[in-house]
Order: structure tokens, then C-alpha cells, then sequence
């Protein structure tokens, strides 16, 4: 698959962003003053399916519930609480300015476009700034235990791309504290009756009826049942694609399957190379590893990067001195130091590591030192701040970080790109809302540290129950039996798929070519990508989706608890996607943010943007299988801001 000519810069009509008029400031709540209500008693005749129970799901689930809506809520653990929302440790941004150090919600904004290396909608982003302050009121409602001061105010610290304490935190477990928060909301109205939870049950399709999203075909994850259900709008908030990579920070039930099945069904699919790697995890150890392990973007406020200056010095740490040691972030990126966004740190780590400097066997792990932390503020604060991690750290590696520097490289973290919404949350299919990760529309090609839970919980909080309401005031109960011809016809689809997997004859396991296509994927389209190495992965994945359909093997049945057949499913939507990610980074011929190309970099190394020809949201519709999809253009215009070179000098 070969990537398109550039054509003209023309907004697409497929892709109307329905962004409201007047000044930024303003535009949210000219919105929500514009939007049509549903009187309470008629909420009662809308039902809303919500697939995925991480923060935007729950957040979502519960407020729609708590308006008078019927709920369903899918999701494919055995409770709500195991989503993956839930390993997120750093924290959660919010312009509360509680520090009282030059933050503000314009300051907020302005943050997050940049550290998103201007490819985000600027309208999304000054309403997410808007609504960070509300969130953390929300959040302490609930009894999130923030961490706090001596004299009982709310604690504050530092994440990347930022020169302000805006982070709000609790320990390093900040994700399990707040989908907890939402999780007792959603279960509340579970026990009222107006959530119906879903558990060990997995969505496998999208139902379109005459082009509006109708429902879902699910599959029960124990008995196998194949089931449909209907509803007036369905919410995807399933989460990020990082496992295409095989390799990541992700859990590893984390899928495209939802998204990538509504992609086939009509969704424009956004931005899918915009990929993020995150500089601080423990690096690969071996190829026995099925997944990659994050220590918190926190460590770096008070952990200092370094590695030697001197190629292949093997001393240990403590015998390098403090003159053969290079601190590079402090010295490539002064205002920010240690605190630079993550793409820039990563690709400074691979950078030294290239050069021979890295440290750790194979030389692919960099310093995140301590010491002088420990010395200035002593061992009890900096355990009271990070100790989960430290312990997590310890029980991984057997390496006590208090006295030896932890070891660091970059791993896949999140996704940027995802299926593209509109100012309200909707996709290009009506009826179809995408919350959180599983959308494009907040980071641009970068995402700052500590706003993903900040998007998940506006996404799910504040925005989704006005925006769905204002949608179901412009149209009238329609919910089709699930003996309609277009769910037959998805569940049909869904048994055919299953049936195909099962009757694959081969030798090899999933696993295995879960593992190859994420290397195909990371070393061809990973922290640095060409022409020539994205053209290459476009060549093999083809090549082993065919032989996955020949070789595979997938024991079982499908009317049993079977992880091999779920994982054979995801993987085969993983090889399909994988091509659609790389095609993306084919046709992007800049660098900007996480999206890497080596041919379009500064003389100092950074990333080189082309606003002339690339200052758009990519947005790929599917035409069938072996037809190449077409790409779609939403300009992206900054009617606020000044776009200029991104810089943390």
C-alpha cells in the first residue's frame, strides 16, 4: 500500500467539526447555552450503551444514569475497578493555580497545544483547560485522597512541558484513586437500576441502522454467547492502541478491536500514527516479556537523567564522578531540564544510547539518579512522595532505588491518534460518541504528562452528558429491535470471524505473531521513522497477516472461556490497523511531536513541522478489504495562538 499524493489543503465535507462561533473564552459555554434539553421524564425513553469502564466510561456511564438516561456498560475484565485507567500513577493536571505560580486556564491551554506540537483542535483544548478546575472539585466530592500539604491544602507538583505545579496527585497510584471515585458512582446507580453492568463481555461490532449507530454485537467472555444490543447512542471509551507495538506500558487486554470495527463501519480513524513513547520505564529485559512496565513522569522532579560521557564506560554509577557524568536533558534543554515533554526525552535517551553511552545490558537504559534529592530533602520525604514506585521498582528489578540509580529507556505509553469526533464528541457516524483515548481530539501529536485522566474524566464528566443530551433533543426514540436485519447481519459477521479464527490449521501461537508484528511495528515505525523503514513495514505486514491466516493456531471452542481465541481476534484487527498506522506516518512527510520522520528534522535534531502542506487532522475512511482507505483533511486553523517552532531551550 503505497501512501497517496499530496493533494490541495480543502476541508473535507465529510468532516464538519461543528465548532461553535465567538471568541475562545467563550465558546463552551455558548455551546451548552445553544444545545437542546430533554425534559426529565423523557430521559426515561433513551438508552445509551457505554463500551469500556475506565475513566471517560464510568464518569460517562454514571452522570448519564444519574440524568435519567438507561444505561448499559460493557467492558471485557471481570469489574469495572480493572480497567486500565487504573495503573495511571503520576497525577492529574488541573489550572487551579493553588500554587500561586503564573498557572491559569489560558496558561493550561497554551501548554498543551505546544507540548502537542500544534496538531491539535484549538477549540477542544481551551475547553479541556476550562474544565480541569471543575474536575478536581469533582474528584475531592467523591473522597479522592489527594495528596496534601502540612496545613491540609491540596498537594502540587511538576510534569513535563510545563513550568508550573498544576499536577494534582495521590502517591504514584493517582489513576487507581480516581477510577475509584467514578467506580462507586457507577456503581451507584447500578444499585438504583439504571446501569445494567456487562461484565467478561467484549464488543465485536458496531450496528449501523440507515447510517446512524444503533447498538453493538457483543461476545459473553465465559459462555461465548454471541448477542446484540440495541440503543439510541452508543459511547466508545475502550482506550488506546499502544499493543499494535506488542511491547508496551499497556495492559495487555488493551485492544483496537472497538474502534477499529467502527472504523469499518463508517468512523473516521484520526491521526493513528501519532503514538507517544514515554521516556521513564524499565527496560526490556528479554524476549520472554509480554509487556513493559512505567515509572511515573513524577520521578522526574526530583530524579536526575544522566548518563556517561565517555562511550562504553562500564563503571557502576557510584564510581562514576560527577564530572564524567552527562546530565544531557539539563544540558540540551535548560528551562525545562529534566522536566522536558516526553517525545523530546525519549528520543534524547535513544540519541546517547545510540552514541554508546546507554547503560544496562545491550546498552539501552539511561540513569534516573536520586541522589542529591535524597541528600537535600532526605530518604523519608522522597519515600513518602514515591514509594509504591520504588517498591514496584525493587520487586522488578531486585535494584534499590534509594542508593542505585534506576534504570530507564522509552517504551509505547499512549495514542494520540483514535477515531474522530466532532466539538461534541461525535463521530462521522451519528449516534456514535468516542470518549477519552479511543479519540483524537485533545493532544495533538504529543500528550503532555498527567492529561490523559484529565481528558478521560472531562470527556466523561462535563461533556459527554451535554453533548448526548443536545443529540437525543433533536431526534426522537428510535431504538430498533435486535431482530432487525443489521443486527443478523453483525452477529452473523461476528460467528463467521470466530469460525474463521477456529478452523486456522497451523503450528504457530498468537503470541508469536503478536510479538513479530509489534517488532516489525517498533522497529519500522517506532521513536524514529523513514520513507524507506515505513515502506518496508508495509510490505511485511501484509506478508504476515497472510501467513497469521495460514500458520495460526487457536485451540478451544467458541462456546467457552477461551483467552486464546480473544487474543487471536485483537491480534487480527492489530494487523489490519498496523498497516492503517503506518500508511499515516507514510503520507505525514514532517516530524511533529511523537511522529518522528528523520528526513524532516532541525540541524540541532528536533522535530521539523511543515505547517504549509500539514496543519491538518488526518482522517482515513475505510472502502473494504485490500482497497487502500481515503484520507480526509480537517484543517486544523489557530485563530488564538501564534503557531511557531516548538522550543524547551
Amino acid at each position: 500500500m503505497s501512501a497517496p499524493s499530496p493533494v490541495p489543503m480543502t476541508p473535507s465535507p465529510w468532516l464538519n467539526a461543528r465548532i461553535p462561533s465567538g471568541p475562545i473564552e467563550r465558546k463552551w459555554d455558548k455551546a451548552k447555552e445553544d444545545f437542546k434539553l430533554v425534559n426529565p421524564a423523557n430521559k426515561r425513553k433513551f438508552e445509551v450503551i457505554v463500551v469500556g469502564t475506565g475513566l471517560a466510561g464510568a464518569a460517562a456511564a454514571a452522570s448519564l444514569a444519574e440524568l435519567g438516561y438507561n444505561v448499559k456498560t460493557f467492558c471485557f475484565q471481570d469489574s469495572p475497578r480493572r480497567a486500565h485507567s487504573i495503573a495511571a500513577q503520576g497525577g492529574i493536571n488541573a489550572a487551579k493555580n493553588y500554587q500561586n505560580d503564573g498557572d491559569s486556564v489560558w496558561r493550561l491551554f497554551y501548554d498543551t497545544i505546544k507540548g502537542g506540537d500544534f496538531r491539535s483542535r484549538e477549540a477542544n483544548v481551551y475547553r479541556l483547560a476550562q474544565l480541569s478546575v471543575n474536575i478536581i472539585d469533582q474528584c475531592v466530592a467523591q473522597g479522592v485522597p489527594f495528596a496534601r500539604e502540612y496545613g491540609g491544602l491540596l498537594a502540587n507538583r511538576s510534569f513535563g512541558g510545563a513550568q508550573v505545579s498544576r499536577t494534582f496527585y495521590a502517591r504514584g497510584q493517582t489513576g487507581q484513586q480516581l477510577l475509584l471515585g467514578a467506580y462507586q458512582a457507577l456503581e451507584r446507580q447500578i444499585g438504583l437500576g439504571k446501569i445494567k453492568m456487562f461484565s467478561r463481555t467484549e464488543m465485536l461490532d458496531l450496528v449501523v441502522v440507515d447510517g446512524v449507530a444503533k447498538g453493538i454485537v457483543t461476545r459473553d467472555l465465559v459462555t461465548g454467547e454471541i448477542a446484540s444490543h440495541a440503543a439510541d447512542a452508543v459511547v466508545l471509551a475502550t482506550g488506546g492502541y499502544s499493543n499494535v507495538f506488542y511491547l508496551s506500558t499497556n495492559a495487555r487486554g488493551c485492544n483496537v478491536t472497538a474502534i477499529y470495527r467502527a472504523y469499518r463501519k463508517g468512523a473516521a480513524f484520526a491521526n493513528p500514527c501519532f503514538t507517544q513513547i514515554h521516556p521513564t520505564c524499565i527496560p526490556v529485559s528479554g524476549e520472554h516479556q509480554s509487556k513493559l512496565t512505567l515509572m511515573s513522569e513524577s520521578l522526574r522532579n526530583d530524579g536526575r537523567v544522566w548518563v556517561p560521557r565517555q562511550k562504553g564506560d562500564k563503571r557502576a554509577p557510584s564510581q562514576i564522578p560527577e564530572g564524567d557524568r552527562d546530565y544531557y536533558l539539563e544540558r540540551k534543554y535548560p528551562s525545562y531540564g529534566n522536566l522536558a515533554p516526553r517525545d523530546i526525552a525519549s528520543r534524547a535517551a535513544k540519541e546517547v544510547c545510540d552514541e554508546g553511552r546507554g547503560v544496562g545490558p545491550g546498552g539501552l537504559g539511561v540513569y534516573l539518579d536520586f541522589s542529591d534529592a535524597i541528600k537535600r530533602l532526605g530518604e523519608a520525604t522522597i519515600k513518602e512522595r514515591y514509594g509504591n514506585l520504588f517498591d514496584m521498582y525493587f520487586t522488578i528489578t531486585g535494584e534499590d532505588a534509594y542508593h542505585t540509580p534506576m534504570r530507564i529507556y522509552p517504551a509505547l505509553h499512549y495514542t494520540m491518534g483514535g477515531l474522530w469526533v466532532d466539538y461534541n464528541l461525535m463521530s462521522t457516524i451519528p449516534g456514535l460518541f468516542v470518549l477519552g483515548e479511543a479519540n483524537f481530539s485533545d493532544h495533538g501529536a504529543n500528550r503532555l504528562g498527567a492529561s490523559a485522566l484529565m481528558q478521560g474524566l472531562a470527556d466523561g464528566y462535563f461533556i459527554a452528558p451535554y453533548t448526548i443530551g443536545n443529540y437525543f433533543a433533536s431526534t426522537k426514540p428510535s431504538r430498533p429491535p435486535t431482530s432487525h436485519p443489521e443486527f443478523k447481519k453483525a452477529e452473523e459477521a461476528a460467528r463467521d470471524q470466530i469460525q474463521r479464527l477456529l478452523s486456522i490449521r497451523g503450528k504457530r501461537t498468537i503470541v508469536s505473531f503478536h510479538r513479530e508484528l509489534g517488532k516489525i511495528m517498533w522497529e519500522n515505525c517506532g521513536m524514529e521513522r523513514t520513507e524507506a523503514s515505513l515502506k518496508k513495514a508495509l510490505q511485511l505486514i501484509p506478508e504476515l497477516r497472510s501467513q497469521f491466516w495460514l500458520e495460526a493456531i487457536v485451540t478451544g471452542s467458541g462456546q467457552e472461556l477461551n483467552q486464546t481465541l480473544e487474543h487471536a481476534g485483537r491480534v487480527a484487527d492489530f494487523m489490519e490497523f498496523g498497516e492503517l498506522l503506518c500508511l499515516d506516518a507514510l503520507t505525514r512527510r514532517e516530524s511533529c511531536g511523537g511522529h518522528f520522520r528523520a528526513e524532516f528534522q532541525t540541524p540541532d535534531g528536533e522535530a521539523l513541522r511543515d505547517d504549509e502542506n500539514f496543519s491538518f487532522v488526518s482522517a482515513w475512511e475505510y472502502k473494504g478489504q485490500g482497497t487502500a482507505p481515503v484520507l480526509h483533511k480537517e484543517p486544523l486553523v489557530y485563530e488564538s495562538i501564534k503557531m511557531s517552532q516548538r522550543s524547551y531551550k
